[in-house]
């Protein structure tokens, strides 16, 4: 281990820190936009899905340019629409401005500046036997922004009303760019032998053919369902339920906290045991938890309670998740391939945040969301169980 990888390590770390706290701020920004426009809670909450959804979409398109040109320009470009949609939503008076600004330029900036690309950059820089553990450094440092970006934009908000808000997030963003230069390069520069022979739609063909990559993806949509339902909802679920308006704020900083922990402890269990057992406790465990929320009685001492035990189990499945991807397949496409599995878990994003949203307005409450939530934890950790997680292997035609 260099200085130079600890360097990238930590850069990368501070871009996703960042890019992530800008993101799981937006379900702060639910109420006070939806006051500020006369809207129903189900119009922002349609933004911040497709936010999710063009997020996801663009992905295996934006990983893929990664995996060409290059990580360091792919995420510095990314930073520059981030700040130009946050500046046009803070500027914004109109429902479509919202969906604009919200939901695709700020969903195809997010697509270059969080895992799949940035994972890919940390991979071909760490020795191959830490590298689950790599990932869930970069992986806590996510939701790390949980605990520092937050509650700073939660004052923001409560300070400065919400447009000021935004101009101050778009300010923060500028100090990815430079760090953009220290992340550069292409994994294929690393890659020998084999894979250096095999293209891109080869081994897409075997991805597609592979049961263990089909289920990873199936079940990373239940992690995106899980936890944008409850970034976006859980603060306009405890205001309806009369909480203190502190709670949301610390709420959600502490599940940036617990995940931390949880992070590097199922990174660290992952480059010693199987990942695809840990994937499916930790899906399990997720419905065990929420079951336990909404069956007894919601006080201030059961939201933090279940904020501590969700957090330590909120994005462990990241590095996990990630670190099998490129077990399976190599390193080479990692960021195309972890991108195609990362646009499964944004169409679960998607699908919980519009769903809460359209069941709150029609029924004013978010009991069967929840109650779905619980039913995909458990189908989630039976997918996980028969992967087979050797790693996959293509023939490569020997020169006559």
């Amino acid at each position: 281990m260099t200085k130079r990888t600890y360097l990238i390590v930590i850069c990368a770390s501070v871009v996703v820190l960042l890019s992530m706290g800008i993101r799981q701020s937006f379900g702060l920004l639910q109420t006070p936009i939806a006051q500020s426009f006369g809207i129903g809670l189900a119009a922002f909450s349609l933004s911040i899905a497709v936010q999710n959804l063009i997020w996801g979409l663009s992905q295996p398109i934006i990983g893929a340019l990664s995996d060409k040109y290059g990580s360091g320009r792919v995420i510095a470009i990314a930073a520059v629409f981030q700040i130009l949609g946050l500046l046009m939503l803070a500027n914004a008076d109109s429902l479509w401005e919202l969906h604009v600004s919200t939901g695709i330029i700020i969903g195809i900036a997010g697509s270059g500046m969080t895992w799949a690309v940035l994972m890919s950059v940390v991979a071909r820089n760490v020795p191959e036997n830490r590298r689950t553990m790599f990932f869930g450094v970069v992986g806590a440092a996510g939701t790390g922004g949980q605990i520092l970006i937050v509650p700073f934009n939660q004052y923001t908000i409560n300070a400065f009303g919400w447009s000021e808000a935004l101009f101050i997030m778009s300010i923060v963003m500028v100090v990815i760019i430079p760090l953009a230069y220290v992340l550069k390069g292409k994994t294929e520069d690393h890659s020998v032998g084999r894979k250096e022979a095999e293209s891109l739609l080869q081994v897409l063909d075997r991805a597609r053919k592979h049961s263990g990559y089909l289920y990873l993806t199936a079940g990373f949509y239940v992690c995106g369902f899980h936890v944008m339902f409850i970034m976006a909802h859980l603060p306009n679920y405890l205001s309806v339920l009369e909480m203190p308006e502190w709670l949301p704020g610390v709420a959600i900083s502490i599940i940036g906290m617990t995940n931390l922990l949880g992070t590097v402890i199922f990174s660290w269990l992952g480059d010693k045991y199987s990942k695809k057992y840990l994937l499916s406790i930790l899906y399990f465990l997720r419905s065990i938890v929420i079951a336990g929320f909404i069956t007894f009685p919601i006080s201030e001492y059961s939201v933090l309670a279940f904020s501590f035990f969700i957090g330590f189990l909120w994005l462990a499945t990241v590095p996990l998740t990630n670190a099998l991807v490129g077990q399976l397949f190599g390193l080479k496409y990692l960021a195309t391939l972890a991108g195609i599995v990362f646009a499964s878990h944004q169409l679960g994003s998607f699908t919980s945040i519009w769903l809460g949203g359209w069941l709150f307005d029609e029924t004013g409450s978010y009991d069967l969301v929840w109650q779905i939530s619980i039913g995909l934890g458990i189908l989630a950790a039976l997918l996980h169980l028969p992967i087979n997680e050797k790693p996959s292997e293509t023939k490569v035609p020997q020169p006559a």
